[in-house]
């Protein structure tokens, strides 16, 4: 997946603006870097690179989300986040997990709420079976848990949002 983060990266790094960055630092703190791209330049970048690369599967968008994750800049961040919320119907609940360890990272709202209310939420409620019950008992424990992010995460996941078409079992 190397290639399509590169792209990604360059992107968003060609997009950028000191001053955008600066005022995202003093806006959302020093725990991530940032390049200064918009939201607009985000989502943008996410919808070329899924034109550039079509077909991409199941472990391939979760491969990407996680290489675009490991690094601690926001807009790399946010474009993991917008590629996931463009490609939630191939997700199953075995990705919970890697949403978790990306919300614990995160701490921060504008990364933690579209994670829960966009790509959580519309993949709990496509589920249903054996697939449905697992991705509700991770939910259960992720409100239990002493980190409050993740106690965000679950309740905006709960809250009630757009239904999918169709729901769909999943096994994992």
């Amino acid at each position: 997946m190397t290639d399509a983060c590169d792209f990604v990266d360059a992107a968003l790094q060609r997009e950028s603006s000191w001053l955008r960055a600066e005022e995202a630092q003093a806006r959302l703190g020093e725990r991530h870097q940032y390049y200064g791209a918009s939201v607009g330049a985000v989502r943008g970048t996410i919808r070329d690179m899924l034109r550039r690369h079509r077909g991409l599967g199941h472990d391939d968008i979760t491969a990407l989300s996680t290489e675009l994750w490991s690094v601690p800049v926001f807009e790399r961040r946010l474009a993991a986040v917008v590629l996931l919320q463009s490609r939630v119907a191939v997700l199953n609940n075995s990705d919970l997990t890697r949403i978790e360890g990306f919300v614990r990272e995160a701490q921060l709202g504008e990364l933690v709420d579209p994670l829960a209310a966009d790509v959580v939420r519309p993949l709990i409620a496509a589920l249903e079976g054996p697939a449905g019950t697992r991705a509700d008992v991770v939910l259960d424990r992720w409100a239990r848990d002493p980190d409050p992010w993740l106690r965000r995460a679950a309740a905006l996941s709960r809250q009630a949002g757009p239904q999918p078409p169709a729901r769909r079992s999943t096994t994992a």
